[in-house]
């Protein structure tokens, strides 16, 4: 019975070093799968902003030729067909009311806004706001995007 016995200590001697890089593999997968996840979260969530904004700049320039086209049918008539002015006063109310049949509910309706205008031209600020996907679970709040448009009567 010695002799299994010496041939274990031997082998023990043998492989000692080996035996210490046991689960060195699963700690490298589970950092990988980590760095992984955090760069999909990137990716995902970084396509989803650009989506956003440009989401918001669209609506934006629908929403300001929608204010734009408002014009005063009086002031037309009057001048016998030369420029057109802007009911830039009914801005707002236009803004708000495209923002809704573009889809837009709740707070991003509500702050759809014109930001300026006059009777050549109007401006518009849209904003959206959206959760991120796989960086949520970590930054756990919302984020707004801005869209911002200008349209401008042009005449001749």
């Amino acid at each position: 019975m010695t002799e299994p016995t010496a041939l274990r200590v031997r082998c023990r001697a043998r492989y000692a070093g080996r035996l210490d890089d046991r689960g060195s593999g699963a700690g490298a997968v589970i950092i990988f799968a980590v760095l992984f996840l955090a760069l999909a979260g990137f990716v995902i969530d970084g396509g989803l902003s650009i989506s956003q904004r440009e989401r918001a700049a669209d609506i934006a320039e629908q929403a300001a030729r929608y204010a734009a086209n408002d014009i005063d049918i009086e002031a037309v008539r009057e001048n016998r067909g030369g420029a057109a002015p802007i009911n830039y006063a009914n801005c707002g109310q236009r803004v708000r009311e495209f923002a809704q049949e573009a889809g837009l509910s709740g707070p991003d309706a509500a702050r759809a806004r014109c930001t300026g205008g006059d009777v050549d031209f109007v401006e518009v600020d849209i904003q959206l706001t959206y959760r991120p996907i796989l960086t949520g679970l970590f930054y756990d709040r919302e984020i707004t995007v801005h869209g911002e448009s200008r349209a401008e009567i042009r005449t001749g």
